[in-house]
């Protein structure tokens, strides 16, 4: 069981580190190398950002619970 924690808590690290590389600043940033920064409207983001936002909350979380499982785990 733990090894497969541990194993979760990696793959949730290193996707959170790619996600958020992925996010556009105020410059832009590698999401418009994939298109993401094509066609933004005047009100906010587009489509693909607003998937990519959810996509990184969701690995986000995994990443906050295979934490706290280790930590009990490990007690």
């Amino acid at each position: 069981m733990l090894v497969l924690t541990m194993i979760l808590f990696i793959a949730a690290a290193l996707s959170l580190v790619f996600l958020v590389l992925l996010h556009s600043g105020k410059g832009g940033g590698l999401s418009d190398m994939f298109g993401g920064g094509l066609g933004a409207t005047a009100a906010g983001s587009t489509v693909v950002e607003k998937n990519l936002d959810r996509i990184t909350v969701i690995v986000a979380l995994a990443f906050v619970f295979t934490a706290i499982s280790l930590a009990l785990l490990l007690v």
